[in-house]
This record gives structure tokens, C-alpha cells and sequence, in this order.
């Protein structure tokens, strides 16, 4: 992995290979006369992808949202 600079016409020309660069962790600088304007940098997401079925077998209580009197009185303020 390293990291490199092309100016605006190169990396026009060479966009396909700089992609690729960066899918193996390179970070490119595009540079419109000599000055840094851009980065290509690798893509990691957010958050990791989700997974249907992760809480499968989890079982929530019949009284998960049950309140007693005074919780109510807590929460609604009467």
C-alpha cells in the first residue's frame, strides 16, 4: 500500500487503474497544477452489512411493555 500523486489529465486517462489501486489500499492525490484538489482513498463502510436472521431465537417476554402504576405515574408525570 502506498500513496501517490497524478495530476487531473492522469488520473482522466488512468482512472480505472487508480480504482483499482485503491480497492488494494493505495490513497492517490489529484493535483491541478501541482496543487493537491482531491484524494482517491480506499471505501470502507459505515457500519458492517446487516444480517438477516442475527436475532433469530431471541424471544421478547409477554410483559416486555407491561408498566405498574408508578412507572406510568414516572413517565406520563401524573
Amino acid at each position: 500500500m502506498g500513496s501517490a500523486e497524478f495530476n487531473i489529465y492522469a488520473a482522466k486517462t488512468q482512472f480505472s487503474r487508480l480504482v483499482a489501486r485503491a480497492e488494494q489500499g493505495d490513497k492517490m492525490t489529484i493535483t491541478r497544477n501541482g496543487k493537491p484538489v482531491a484524494r482517491i482513498v480506499p471505501y470502507f463502510p459505515d457500519h458492517p452489512a446487516r444480517r438477516p436472521g442475527a436475532w433469530a431465537g431471541v424471544e421478547i417476554a409477554d410483559d416486555f411493555d407491561d408498566l405498574t402504576d408508578q412507572e406510568l405515574k414516572d413517565w406520563y408525570g401524573e
